[in-house]
């Protein structure tokens, strides 16, 4: 882990409004990562930005009356301002429609040309009539040549993940009808030839997800396919050649590249050398497995073909897609939960929790289940983190007026208390660098359920009982919980932080200071209350009534 660090997250569409699907794989592991990488005196920096250009925000923009500019504005401001809801904290959120990004589009186009990885072709491209326009990309759907799956995508199989040469039984995704194939020049980059180097790459690199880089290693041993990064629309970056002045840069050439350019922009800005301390850092770039080629070949053979200019990702974190009731997440179908929405029956902390918990650091598909979430943050948040710190704190303040006693001689039970407050963070810590997040909240879990029981089995109520020892170390256990909790549940960690009566803000915590006993006797608590509410099973059955129902 070095000193430094840019994560990113794959760039929301700035074509809707954001949805639980769309923050369970990346936002949220991304911003729970920086948060704890912080914490470990990282100088570490979350950048995103909306991605603003192609066809569907140009059909969309024309349905509302408004110019493609005007509609992405609005949707780059809500969804910044939804995932801000959710206590995504970006350091900096841009767009790929800046001028920043645009202009480092373009060189990074012009260096790839200099250097013999681009050259045109004229294609034979599907074409409504119906429609009077070329149909790049998700206006044309049909069979995936690969794997046989029916209804997907021309650029993208959301089945077997990968790009089809080809569509089979092509339709047109605007008005059904099957389009005619027409001549049109196009602009390729040479993919074929970063075979050897990307397989290297994929091997020297250990940070990589071996069950994605071997699927991504047989992609190349099948064959890569050079890349058409051209289309014949009307908004999106300009090819930046006098022969291309009616096409724009497919969006998966320019979108990526907001990543370095807003880090840049950002850390320029902030009068750093971006450039520089991009390529010092460790890069994180968070995914869902549905663009895994993307950023395991197309994005790293832009980087190579610059000569490195900008270093490649040291972590790709990829996880799998999220289901509802078990079933595929699908707005045009609205079987969805919007993240406003769902903002408006619960706190984030609720939501952020339970996607984690459910979460594995894998390409497995994860459910959202109302029942289980309810289940979950009764007995898990409520029963057991909540449980322990209210009572714990609840009885401070009633035997000893809120102040923390002096511990006297330790028992065993005590030893093996202190024992563990003072493991936490061995026990938490390479979890969380590892990226297995499910399992570092899992463990933290395991603590304070440790700390019921020995509270419990202290029984300091008792007239005969040494309670000091136990209220001690019971204050200094959710003084840890509180820091540990921190990057997953923050508005949470910093209500116990208030409770516990301590200074400033617990994010403001160093990891390493869970090694040390940091409330000390005469130490006065805040004020204490229940720190959550239950999910009643009758509210439940109303959100689970209401599925598939959007005004």
């Amino acid at each position: 882990m070095k000193d430094r660090a840019i994560i990113t997250s794959a760039l929301p569409y700035a074509n809707g409004e954001i949805h639980l699907g769309h923050v369970a794989s990346t936002y949220l592991p991304a911003d729970i990562t920086t948060r704890f990488l912080k914490m470990n005196d990282v100088e570490a920096y979350y950048v995103c930005a909306s991605d603003d250009f192609g066809t569907p925000i140009l059909i969309q923009s024309e349905k509302e009356g408004k110019t493609p500019a005007e509609y992405v504005s609005y949707w780059n401001k809500r969804d910044h301002e939804d995932f801000g809801s959710l206590d995504i904290d970006f350091d900096y959120f841009y767009r790929t429609s800046s001028p920043e990004n645009i202009a480092f589009v373009q060189d990074v186009f012009k260096k790839l040309h200099a250097a013999g990885y681009i050259y045109e072709k004229e294609i034979i491209q599907f074409y409504c009539k119906n429609d009077k326009k070329f149909l790049p990309d998700r206006y044309v759907r049909g069979v995936c040549p690969y794997c046989n799956a029916s209804d997907q995508y021309s650029d993208l199989c959301e089945s077997c993940g990968r790009v089809p040469d080809e569509i089979s039984d092509p339709r047109c995704s605007i008005c059904g009808i099957p389009p005619t194939k027409e001549k049109t020049l196009h602009y390729f980059f040479k993919l074929q030839e970063f075979g050897g180097v990307l397989s290297k790459w994929l091997e020297g690199n250990e940070n990589l997800q071996n069950d994605v880089k071997k699927y991504v290693q047989n992609w190349i041993k099948s064959g890569l396919i050079d890349w058409d990064i051209t289309r014949d629309i009307s908004w999106g970056v300009p090819v930046p050649l006098d022969s291309a002045k009616e096409k724009v840069f497919y969006g998966w050439f320019d979108n990526h590249l907001a990543y370095i350019s807003s880090a840049v922009k950002f850390l320029n800005d902030k009068g750093i050398d971006g450039k520089e301390f991009w390529n010092s850092s460790d890069i994180y770039h968070f995914i869902g497995k549905d663009i895994v080629y993307h950023h395991y070949l197309f994005l790293p053979a832009m980087r190579l073909g610059m000569n490195s200019e900008y270093k490649l990702p040291d972590y790709i974190p990829t996880r799998g897609h999220l289901t509802l009731q078990s079933k595929k997440i699908s707005k045009s179908r609205n079987w969805y939960i919007g993240l406003k929405e769902f903002l408006e029956y619960y706190p984030a902390d609720y939501l952020r929790f339970y996607l984690v918990a459910i979460n594995p650091y894998s390409q497995d598909d994860l459910n959202f289940d109302w029942d289980d979430f309810a289940t979950r943050i009764n007995s898990e948040l409520i029963g057991n983190v909540g449980n322990f710190v209210n009572r714990a704190l609840g009885f401070t303040v009633k035997s000893f007026d809120g102040m923390i006693p002096s511990p006297g001689m330790p028992d065993e039970e005590d030893k093996k208390a202190k024992e563990k407050i003072l493991s936490l963070y061995g026990v938490v810590n390479g979890l969380m660098q590892e990226n297995h997040l499910d399992r570092a909240l899992k463990k933290i879990l395991e603590f304070s359920s440790f700390f019921n029981q020995y509270f419990q089995h202290k029984e300091p109520w008792k007239a005969d009982s040494d309670a000091t020892n136990c209220v001690y170390l019971s204050a200094n256990a959710v003084r840890n919980i509180a820091i540990v909790l921190f990057p997953f549940v923050p508005g949470s960690a910093e209500r116990m932080w208030s409770q516990l009566g301590l200074s400033g803000s617990v994010a403001k915590c160093r990891w390493n200071d869970l090694l040390e006993l940091g409330v000390e006797p005469g130490h006065m608590l805040g004020n204490v209350s229940p720190l959550f509410s239950r999910v009643e099973s009758a509210d439940i059955e109303r959100h689970k009534s209401r599925l598939g129902v959007h005004i």
